[in-house]
């Protein structure tokens, strides 16, 4: 019997989330939702990145963490619109607070819609929130051998980020070791290096975001 109530429960999840890709279907926005450990960088790379978007790319960001809005404060001005979500002890963002994020904005204002997941290398893995994309980072610092350790995060990853590579020479980092597990588990996410205190790897990030958005008829 708890077998089928925790079906039931992951069934209503996986439904709600096909609810919130229709109303993004609807309207023509295209949704990354970004996935990391705490520190990776995902605002910062929101931060850098949103402002050299083509001129006319309407952005909007839902931020989740379990407390503060410090996140959403730092992206106000990158985004035309945000939307801080705080999850309390939640580890990861659900499908009905996407739900309720989406009611907050102007979604037919929006060309780019960017979810940042909360820091967790293990719960959000877990859990399609409507997004068309997943982006994972994996920053220098926590290490070459997180790939193979939470093998479940980059598993689903369209696109793979690595990031803080100014680092590497200083941490002794080792690609290949982190390409090679990459090569067991997913092969056709591409694996873009990026610093963004040097601003290498911006412009693949960008173009692959730009390559996303439907083609217009």
């Amino acid at each position: 019997m708890k077998i089928n109530v925790i079906k039931s429960v992951l069934d209503a999840s996986d439904a709600l989330a096909s609810v919130n890709r229709g109303r993004m279907d609807a309207v023509g926005l295209t949704c990354i939702n970004i996935l990391s450990a705490p520190g990776s960088g995902k605002t910062t790379l929101l931060e850098k990145s949103l402002p050299m978007l083509p001129a006319g790319v309407r952005t909007a960001v839902l931020v989740g963490d379990l407390q503060t809005t410090r996140d959403a404060e730092r992206l106000e001005h990158s985004a035309a619109q945000v939307v801080q979500i705080n999850t309390g002890n939640g580890c990861h963002l659900s499908p009905s607070q996407i739900e309720k994020g989406l009611d907050a904005l102007d979604l037919t204002a929006i060309d780019y819609l960017f979810i940042e997941n909360i820091g967790n290398m293990v719960c959000p893995a877990a859990f399609d929130l409507g997004e068309h994309r997943r982006a994972v980072l994996l920053s220098v610092p926590e290490g070459d051998d997180k790939v193979a350790k939470y093998p479940t995060l980059f598993q689903k990853a369209d696109v793979i980020l690595l990031t803080k590579i100014d680092l590497a020479e200083l941490l002794e980092y080792n690609f290949d070791r982190v390409y090679d597990d990459l090569s067991r588990i997913n092969t056709a996410a591409p694996v873009l290096r990026l610093s963004m205190r040097t601003g290498e790897g911006l412009d693949a990030w960008l173009d692959w975001l730009i390559a996303q958005r439907p083609a217009k008829q």
